[in-house]
């Protein structure tokens, strides 16, 4: 039997369990998860008796080979069905106690193999951020180089007109919309299969070939015809990586962190931009090749990427999706710090699978899929909330600074010189406020850092724009550009900045997760392609101001569209979510405006003490992670155990007395 046939039977054998698992609970307890008209976010195992999980533990058991397991699973399932009660599951050990304890108390005391596995990955993303400030760099060359000028004039003196300007224009805008386009049309849609046949780390590995091969293509370019395809085939390896990193970080991460160990991709991208400032400003005076190298240096990320995806895990719920559960097991012990948390976590994502089965009917291909992303309720509402994340990410307007701040700086009376030095300047903000988001996207939350910052964006971006209407001979016209840029990027990096990407990866079932993040990252790279073939164009016919307007407008129209299509999901884990996306868009929208609005209205413009904001859903039953109550339980039982955190003893004694 060939492996792919034994991963087929796995698959069908897994979903015959989920499907009996499923069947097994009563109607009163299952919620329809493509209409949760209640709002709450079920554990499946909080309503069953503990010796309904012990029978349906050990069945799971004997159909995946966990006979020598057995007992390591029911204690992680009982630990699954009440967490609060973890101290009083019968025949757990101290060590196993303390790492429990330690998820909330200690969150971040990961094994080294998932931080290396996150940072390894993420690396990946410095290949897009490179290249945007490679290529960013290389506008200033390329075009007159290989016979495409862009200027109005053909000589220094500006004596000799321009014919093809307005053509050229065009042709250097889709030259470096090259990857977006590849990406949006090939490259993302190509991940959906190469993860299924390859696994997630399969995937990676391909991705980066083309990551590392392809700006080497692009630096020996002779035409712009050629650098053109060289750019397609770095577009095909960006769209497969974007679509599977971040998915890749979201399944190995535990709930409570995940955010912020996704977000590095964000990270990493962001530094990715510095890091190709930096190779700007270096090769700056090599003459006529410094174009080749700006552009040939994106490669460098790729190469640590190529070399050690294989010594990362796979993702265990890929292996659960083929039914690979022995497979799924293994990684989950290397991502956690104790078995009992890898047991816990298989057997709790295996419960939640059995209720997110009743999804979708089976079974079902690639083409199906995607019509399912508009057609199944729950999956309908992540695909437009990770549409519209994606969607503001190019209409907040960052790229058209990532791709020509170069170029804006130079409308602004900079030399080639000063302008790399202005672009060195931006990538060095970007990347230094991306900092924080690494504390706040689990502790405020994706969606109330999209909300703080896209007012903030708005204001500074027609700030950076009225700047230009100051004459040029004054000091503060260059100086003044710059400073609100450097604001517009600060307010960037730590809100639209991580959230697209963490928040896509997170938001499809198991079941739609390739092609949903292939749907997300295609709209993201696609609507990056027109910003980048219209840019040039737009700011010739509109001015810089115009144009700063322009995306300082459709700032205030993200913002709208965040607020009334995109929810909150911090803190749970990828299966809980199901519940939260399974509530009516119209019963969200109408909790944004009837009672949100209202709430934020008196408090912050009134002034008024009104206590916290009424939520929309509520948890039926304990969570295993990042509810408040399962946090504050655990904190009175390490101040029993002489386990009290630093920094906590006031909080500890309240709750405890």
């Amino acid at each position: 039997m060939s492996a792919h046939d034994a991963d087929k039977v796995n698959v069908e054998k897994s979903e015959l369990a989920q499907e009996e698992q499923y069947n097994n609970v009563s109607l009163e307890e299952k919620m329809d998860i493509n209409n949760n008209i209640t709002a709450k976010i079920q554990n499946p195992l909080a309503h069953l008796s503990v010796e309904e999980v012990v029978h349906q533990v050990k069945q799971f058991a004997e159909a995946n080979g966990f006979v020598e397991e057995v007992d390591l699973l029911v204690k992680g399932a009982l630990v699954a069905k009440d967490p609060p009660a973890f101290e009083s599951v019968p025949g757990i050990t101290e060590e196993e106690k303390h790492a429990i304890r330690n998820e909330v108390l200690h969150k971040w005391r990961q094994p080294r193999l998932l931080y290396f596995t996150i940072i390894l990955c993420s690396i990946g993303a410095a290949v897009q951020g490179w290249d945007q400030t490679g290529s960013n760099g290389a506008n200033l060359s390329f075009p007159d180089a290989l016979g495409i000028p862009v200027g109005d004039f053909l000589d220094d003196a500006k004596t000799i007109p321009n014919p093809n300007a307005s053509r050229n224009q065009w042709l250097q805008g889709l030259i470096n919309a090259g990857p977006y386009i590849a990406s949006a049309f090939i490259g993302c849609w190509c991940s959906d299969p190469l993860n299924k046949y390859f696994g997630r780390r399969g995937c990676i590995f391909i991705s980066a070939v083309f990551c590392a091969l392809s700006p080497i293509g692009g630096a020996c370019a002779q035409t712009w015809p050629q650098l053109l395809v060289t750019r397609l085939l770095l577009g095909i390896g960006m769209g497969c990586k974007g679509s599977t990193i971040p998915i890749f970080s979201a399944e190995n991460s535990p709930a409570s962190i995940r955010g912020a160990l996704v977000m590095s991709w964000q990270m990493w991208t962001a530094f990715g931009i510095f890091l190709g400032t930096c190779a700007n400003l270096a090769v700056k005076d090599t003459g006529k090749i410094s174009w080749r190298l700006q552009l040939g240096s994106a490669m460098l990320p790729a190469i640590p990427l190529l070399i050690g995806i294989y010594f990362c895990p796979e993702s265990p719920r890929w292996y659960i999706k083929n039914g690979r559960y022995k497979n799924a097991y293994r990684s989950l012990v290397k991502l956690r710090n104790d078995k009992l948390q890898a047991a816990r976590d298989l057997y709790y994502i295996h419960a939640q699978l059995a209720m997110e089965a009743s999804l979708i009917e089976k079974p079902t291909n690639y083409i199906t899929r995607f019509i399912q992303l508009f057609t199944i309720p729950r999956v309908r509402r992540a695909t437009l909330a990770s549409f519209t994340v994606m969607l503001a990410q190019q209409l907040c307007g960052i790229n058209i600074i990532a791709f020509y701040s170069s170029t804006v700086f130079e409308n602004a009376g900079a030399g080639p010189t000063e302008s790399l030095l202005a672009s060195w300047g931006f990538g060095l903000v970007n990347f230094v406020f991306a900092w924080p988001a690494i504390w706040t996207i689990d502790t405020f939350g994706r969606r109330s850092l999209l909300l703080f910052t896209f007012p903030q964006m708005c204001w500074t971006l027609l700030a950076a724009g009225l700047c230009f209407l100051i004459p040029s001979s004054s000091k503060a016209h260059l100086g003044l550009v710059a400073l609100f840029i450097y604001l517009f990027a600060a307010f960037y990096s730590p809100g639209e900045g991580p959230v697209p990407f963490t928040y896509s990866a997170e938001v499809f079932p198991l079941s739609h997760r390739e092609v949903g993040m292939s749907w997300a990252v295609a709209t993201c790279l696609f609507w990056a392609a027109v910003l980048s073939i219209t840019f040039p164009r737009m700011l010739s016919a509109m001015t810089p101001t115009g144009a700063f307007g322009f995306y300082a407008f459709l700032n205030v129209v993200a913002f709208v569209m965040i607020f009334l299509f995109v929810p909150e999901t911090k803190q749970r884990t990828l299966e809980e979510l199901d519940y939260i996306f399974a509530i009516p868009t119209r019963r969200f929208m109408s909790h944004q405006c009837g009672t949100v609005l209202p709430w934020w209205v008196k408090r912050y413009v009134f002034r008024r003490n009104t206590g916290p904001c009424p939520a929309l859903w509520s948890f039926d039953g304990h969570l295993a992670e990042g509810d408040k109550d399962f946090e504050e339980a655990v904190r009175r039982a390490s101040v029993a155990a002489g386990e009290e955190p630093p920094r906590r003893k006031s909080v500890v004694r309240k709750l405890t007395g």
